[in-house]
């Protein structure tokens, strides 16, 4: 629940940025306005999206027991229990590297993937689209059975890179479908203008792709690291318990009937995509030439 109400606020913020950008595109005689009842339906909204993620943060610094929530006491304890923890820090650092690591593999397989499937045609194309979707209709699960053996041999296996290779599986396909989209709509008469004004490649990906495909690249970034981040048995089975992340820490924490730390690991649990996509949107905006959006 948590982690949809944080998707939920994310999308909100992405929405109200590019919205006051764009300025408001409904004006009854130049003055823009409001449908009657918006308001009191914005409002419920942003109490479905915030009241699971208050009621999660309150119940991990609010000590159990007390009569009324004013009377309750604060205490960090939870929060101790938590960082005191060494495997704790060493998965968060492992989820992180593994998830930016996965993130950024996607994006240098996928955009020019996506690009040569939005424009080009040739022989065996439907092909291969289909095999892009395979991982999506096929159980990652059972293709990562079948790649374990090899990966073993390759001296991959238990290690950082097998598990960022395995997690390509059903990462891969999405990042695809939702750059191809972002080129389909973009078209190439900007990028065939460039060209014969004498732009180059990395001029034109930094002045053109980026700036148009803003939307798809925060899209699937935060996809991305969110699949990434919650890999529990691809992980796993790959990393054979050496490479730990928290996906594997997660589960024995709530094995234990402390609501207060099971809460703070929740929204720890939640915090971590929010602040890769911080990461990756200062990326984009130094990558970006223009940074209007």
């Amino acid at each position: 629940m948590l982690s949809v109400s944080v998707l939920i606020l994310l999308l909100t913020v992405i929405f109200y940025l590019l919205r006051r950008n764009r300025g408001s595109g409904s004006f009854l005689e130049g003055v823009p306005y409001r449908k009657k009842g918006s308001m009191p339906i914005l409002i419920l909204y942003l109490g479905l999206v915030f009241l699971p993620i208050a009621a999660l943060a309150a119940a991990s610094v609010l000590k159990q027991g007390g009569s009324s929530l004013l009377q309750a006491e604060w205490t960090w304890r939870a929060w101790q229990v938590l960082f005191e923890d060494p495997l704790l820090v060493q998965s968060i650092q492992t989820s992180a590297g593994i998830g930016i690591s996965v993130v950024l593999l996607n994006f240098f397989i996928g955009i020019p993937a996506a690009r040569q499937l939005a424009f080009k045609s040739f022989k065996g194309k439907v092909l291969i689209e289909t095999v892009l979707l395979a991982p999506i209709l096929i159980p990652s699960l059972l293709i990562a059975m079948g790649l374990h053996i090899t990966l073993i041999r390759l001296g991959l296996a238990n290690e950082w890179s097998g598990v960022i290779l395995i997690q390509l599986l059903p990462t891969l396909p999405y990042t695809i479908k939702m750059l191809r989209s972002g080129y389909e709509r973009m078209g190439q008469s900007f990028e065939l203008q460039a060209e014969t004004l004498g732009a180059s490649g990395w001029h034109i990906f930094r002045s053109i792709h980026v700036p148009l495909l803003l939307s798809s690249l925060r899209a699937s970034a935060f996809l991305v690291f969110v699949i990434s981040l919650g890999q529990y048995a691809l992980t796993s089975l790959i990393g054979g318990g050496t490479v730990l992340t928290l996906a594997l820490v997660y589960f024995p924490y709530f094995e234990q009937a402390d609501t207060a730390v099971m809460a703070a690991f929740s929204f720890l649990f939640a915090l971590i995509p929010l602040g890769a996509w911080l990461l990756f949107e200062l990326l984009f905006r130094l990558t970006a030439v223009y940074k209007g959006r």
